[in-house]
């Protein structure tokens, strides 16, 4: 993975940190404070993804807890509980879908990896950069669940785009029919458009480039 594409995507959330406080003031009390919780806390229901284009190179990150898709947190204990994981590893494996990226985009998947007690080790061509700073980060999150009886999933993607002009919008209609459990999505975006945060719903599913 390019460095500068990495930082990017890692940045997306420290750079619509103002963006996302200032949306938070326009509501009431209590969806300031639910929009607080969907940036950083682990709750079920919702979930964030960032995103970030750069020229033909698209960078996704999909973090939620373990909960909205699989509809558990526990270690399988049988076989439904095996073959739901599997389910749930095979949708994730699919990004064009699941994120409605059009054909006419030319998008490929170069690099993935799944990260998550649940659904075992990650896929072994994916770079998330400095090998020791993720270790840290991976420790830290592990010693977090295992503290609070919580589980979350993680997905990112590298994504190669032939034609990025037809990319005109994320579309995550398939992502909440796909995961039922899933309510809200808090999306932070960079793109051609500049720097843009919302909250996405199954009733409001699409956030244009």
């Amino acid at each position: 993975m390019e460095p500068t594409m990495r930082h990017l995507l890692f940045a997306v959330p420290m750079l619509l940190l103002p963006l996302s406080y200032s949306q938070a003031h326009e509501d009431d009390h209590h969806h300031e404070h639910e929009g607080a919780t969907s940036l950083g806390a682990h709750e079920h229901g919702a979930a964030r993804l960032n995103a970030a284009l750069d020229g033909n190179q698209l960078e996704l990150e999909l973090i939620s807890p373990a909960m909205n898709l699989l509809g558990f947190e526990h270690a399988a204990a049988s076989a439904a509980d095996e073959a739901k994981i599997a389910s749930v590893r095979s949708q994730l494996e699919q990004p064009l879908a699941l994120f409605g990226l059009p054909a006419a985009a030319g998008c490929s998947v170069s690099e993935q990896q799944f990260a998550g007690e649940l659904l075992g080790s990650a896929h072994a061509g994916y770079q998330r950069g400095d090998d020791h700073e993720h270790k840290q980060e991976d420790k830290h999150d592990h010693d977090d669940h295992e503290a609070g009886g919580h589980s979350d999933i993680e997905a990112h993607y590298q994504l190669d785009c032939s034609n990025p002009e037809a990319l005109r919008a994320l579309d995550l209609t398939r992502l909440f029919e796909s995961f039922p459990g899933t309510e809200k999505i808090q999306v932070q975006l960079i793109g051609p458009s500049g720097q843009q945060g919302t909250e996405l719903t199954p009733a409001r599913a699409q956030l244009p480039f």
